[in-house]
């Protein structure tokens, strides 16, 4: 909330120009909300493209409508300096060398666990570098239980440990963990990663593992996209829904993605409960 006033309050102040590092959810609402304010936006991100909880075939339609809003971007590559100017100004050099001149920086550069008490209390850390719980959500000491961004979790489909920074999980684990408190026997079954973001008239969604995330794992799969209208053809104002499939070579469902501008969520809702179910 105090990043919110402060961003709010340069804008108040006459800010023309905007530069936000980092291409994921934050980054993409903010951009978008300070060009609704007629706010000159220049996007940095270091991966090739924004958005990487999709594909790079379907981020590809949020980068055609931050351009078509008139967004600046700059992909593969990062920041390397920033420095103020006499007038108050801000210049931010890039690692291309290339020169941004901005009134207001806002770096959306991602999240990490704090696990320094869980550390402190001698709790075993995982590999993703979040608090390792087991199903019921304990940790290796079994009167403690952690719940949140802050620990590992399994991936529904990859089976793999994994950090995914959810409210809609977390607030499931809190009460799962309250239960077993309690003494009502309760068990996560895992993050299947369904989560979905507006960016300017588009929406993009997405469930389960994306291609990269199965690459990384040498988890065999294939894909295929469609692009089917919104609502039947034949009735006014229907428009495409960009729709990848992921699935293993014996046809089971690994994870969905869709891009568009009506009827998204409906589709990812559908791919979603056939995954976990």
């Amino acid at each position: 909330i105090p990043d919110m006033d402060r961003i709010i309050q340069a804008v108040h102040a006459g800010a023309k120009k905007a530069v936000v590092v980092g291409g994921g959810f934050i980054g993409i609402e903010v951009v978008e909300n300070l060009r609704e304010q007629k706010i000159d936006v220049t996007l940095v991100e270091m991966l090739p493209q924004a958005l990487a909880f999709l594909d790079p075939d379907m981020a590809a339609y949020a980068h055609q409508e931050l351009q078509m809003h008139g967004v600046d971007m700059h992909l593969g590559d990062g920041v390397k300096t920033f420095a103020r100017n006499a007038d108050g100004t801000l210049t931010v050099t890039l690692a291309s060398g290339a020169q941004l001149a901005a009134d207001m920086v806002v770096l959306a550069i991602g999240v990490r666990p704090n696990t320094q008490l869980a550390e402190e209390a001698g709790l075993v850390i995982g590999a993703a570098h979040g608090i390792q719980v087991d199903d019921h959500l304990r940790t290796s000491d079994p009167d403690i239980y952690a719940v949140g961004d802050a620990i590992e979790v399994e991936h529904f489909v990859t089976k793999s440990r994994a950090l995914i920074p959810l409210a809609g999980p977390a607030n499931r684990q809190a009460r799962i963990a309250a239960g077993n408190i309690a003494g009502i026997d309760d068990i996560y079954a895992g993050t299947q990663g369904t989560s979905i973001v507006k960016v300017f008239d588009l929406a993009a969604g997405a469930t389960g593992a994306n291609a990269a995330l199965l690459t990384k794992l040498g988890i065999p799969f294939r894909s295929v996209t469609i692009h089917p209208g919104s609502h039947a053809g034949y009735y006014p104002g229907s428009t495409p829904v960009h729709t990848k499939l992921l699935y293993s070579p014996d046809g089971k469902l690994l994870g969905a993605q869709a891009a568009g501008y009506d009827g998204v969520d409906k589709r990812i809702d559908v791919l979603a409960t056939a995954i976990r179910l």
